[in-house]
């Protein structure tokens, strides 16, 4: 026997719906939750993870600093200290700054 069969036809509006992506969404988030739960280690340290909401609904991950626990999204490994920060704990600047720094220095 086939749905059809009972002579009256149905609308997709009046029928439940399983959607693949809802299944893939679902099991992303279980995945992020995890992710998130866990504690990564990666240089010799264990770093915690943090989330945001966006304003679109998403989430948004971050490192927290082992050093001021602010989240930041870019963690570095100091080069002489072997420290690892965020760039504002380890006093790191960007190569662009300092070169128009220095130029302004100058004149």
């Amino acid at each position: 026997m086939r749905p059809n069969d009972f002579g009256k036809k149905y609308l997709t509006e009046h029928c439940q719906k399983i959607k693949i992506t809802d299944f893939v969404r679902e099991s992303t988030t279980q995945l992020k939750e995890a992710l998130i739960n866990a504690s990564i280690e990666a240089e010799g340290y264990d770093l915690l993870l943090n989330r945001s909401r966006t304003g679109f609904g998403g989430t948004r991950f971050w490192f927290s600093c082992p050093l001021c626990d602010k989240r930041v999204g870019v963690l570095y490994k100091h080069p002489v200290s072997q420290i690892l920060g965020c760039r504002r704990c380890l006093r790191l600047d960007y190569r662009k700054h300092r070169y128009s720094k220095m130029i302004e220095n100058s004149v």
